[in-house]
């Protein structure tokens, strides 16, 4: 989930609306597919609306009006349509019916406590409502991937040696993959094909590479590049052909490019022809207070003690940090370093260059504020959505004790215990016998 969360502090300047994501390592976003992005979404309290195209406004308009949070955006198969329904149910009852309730700063005084509403698919409602519209969307999908593959009136001209295929779509993609080593992905995996090409063929009149996405000044340049560097082939981290891959409006959350290489698999014989160089780059931790990052998390603790004298081991044994203490802690870190502001003094700076100078002249890296400063619900949410430190912190000895007397434990919705039932009860697990996906 990514929370927009308003800060203590009443600046606005300073508010953190969207999720922040580290530059090496950009968040992925599927969408919703929708091919009307000029269709208006009207806001579910009040009459504010914009073009789904600019989707993020509304959802800013949500977190700082209404102070209302929607978990897992980029899986609602239909935003409208999901807006729409979530209009008329807070029309008929209160909020608090639906939605979990956080409370920020809860520790502080009472004036500076602020409740915001999260709407998940926890909630049975919620979860029956994702479900039925991307059941729908599904069906609209197999509807026009069916008949694209019964569409013989297909013509178009290979994009790499102009020789001309007509009738079925399959043999040009095919084509394309045995005699160029180049493949979109097996035939009956793709929806919205023309588009697809044309994207594409748009790509490669403009003299850009379809894997590194460089700019050439001709096309021979270009040709010999693609050929040498063995880039005849998409690039796995542009999110703008996840549309057109049927596997995206069938399992949420798996993406194009490891459907797209089992395919390959299956299409391509010869080792040199491959695509095993195709994969996922891994995740890098990237230092608290500088551009370093590193796969190892060892060096890059080390990084941080030898480099800046911050030694997160030793502040979580000192101050006995249990695991959501740490995540705290460093979300915490990180938001106040986001902001150009010294964590341990609170003193404001004009840069990031400029705070952690201050930080490391003055000694402040070790100093922490007190406890209830940054021991708070709001620093559950990740200060960066992407930020593998958080996933390699160790837990204490004496967790499961303090989880046992109910302490420092995240606010849960309500009891998903059941979780595996849940999946297995899941519409999703039967859309393909339900539709009658051909094979």
């Amino acid at each position: 989930m990514a929370a927009c969360i308003k800060p203590e502090t009443s600046d606005e300047q300073e508010w953190i609306l969207e999720p922040l994501c580290f530059p090496e390592r950009p968040a992925a976003e599927i969408g919703s597919f929708s091919h009307d992005d000029a269709e208006v979404v009207t806001c579910m309290f009040c009459s504010h609306s914009n073009p789904l195209l600019e989707k993020d406004l509304l959802l800013k308009h949500l977190v700082l009006e209404h102070k209302l949070v929607i978990a897992d955006v980029k899986l609602i198969a239909d935003f409208p349509r999901y807006m729409q329904y979530w209009k008329k149910r807070i029309s008929e009852q209160p909020i608090t019916d639906f939605c979990s309730v956080i409370k920020t700063n809860a520790q502080g005084p009472v004036e500076k406590q602020e409740h915001y509403f999260l709407l998940c698919d926890v909630l049975p409602e919620d979860r029956v409502l994702r479900e039925e519209l991307q059941q729908k969307r599904l069906e609209e999908i197999l509807e026009q991937q069916q008949r694209e593959r019964d569409d013989n009136s297909f013509q178009r001209i290979c994009m790499f040696c102009n020789e001309e295929f007509t009738g079925n779509r399959s043999s040009l993609l095919n084509h394309m993959a045995r005699e160029h080593s180049f493949s979109m992905g097996l035939p009956d995996n793709i929806v919205y094909c023309v588009e697809f090409l044309d994207h594409l063929q748009r790509k490669l009149d403009n003299l850009q590479c379809l894997y590194c996405e460089k700019t050439f000044r001709d096309k021979t340049t270009l040709k010999d590049h693609m050929r040498k560097k063995q880039h005849r082939r998409i690039n796995a981290n542009n999110h703008e052909y996840d549309r057109f891959y049927i596997i995206n409006y069938l399992e949420l959350g798996k993406t194009w490019e490891e459907v797209q290489s089992e395919d390959d698999r299956e299409m391509v014989e010869n080792e040199e022809d491959d695509w095993s160089d195709w994969q996922a780059h891994p995740m890098c931790a990237v230092c608290l207070f500088c551009e370093q990052q590193s796969e190892s998390m060892d060096q890059i603790y080390t990084h941080m003690e030898e480099t800046h004298g911050f030694d997160l081991h030793k502040l979580k044994t000192e101050l006995h940090l249990r695991f959501y203490q740490q995540v705290k802690l460093v979300n915490y870190i990180r938001r106040e370093i986001h902001h150009c502001r010294c964590y341990g003094c609170q003193e404001k700076f004009g840069s990031k260059a400029e705070v952690i100078h201050h930080v490391m002249d003055a000694g402040h890296v070790m100093q922490l504020p007190e406890t209830s400063t940054w021991d708070q619900p709001q620093y559950y949410f990740p200060t960066y959505e992407n930020d593998a430190l958080l996933c390699v912190l160790s837990d204490s000895d004496s967790e499961s004790e303090d989880h046992g007397r109910g302490g420092d434990i995240p606010v849960i919705a309500e009891d998903i215990s059941n979780l595996r039932a849940l999946k297995q009860t899941s519409v999703l697990n039967h859309l393909l016998k339900d539709t009658g996906c051909p094979s």
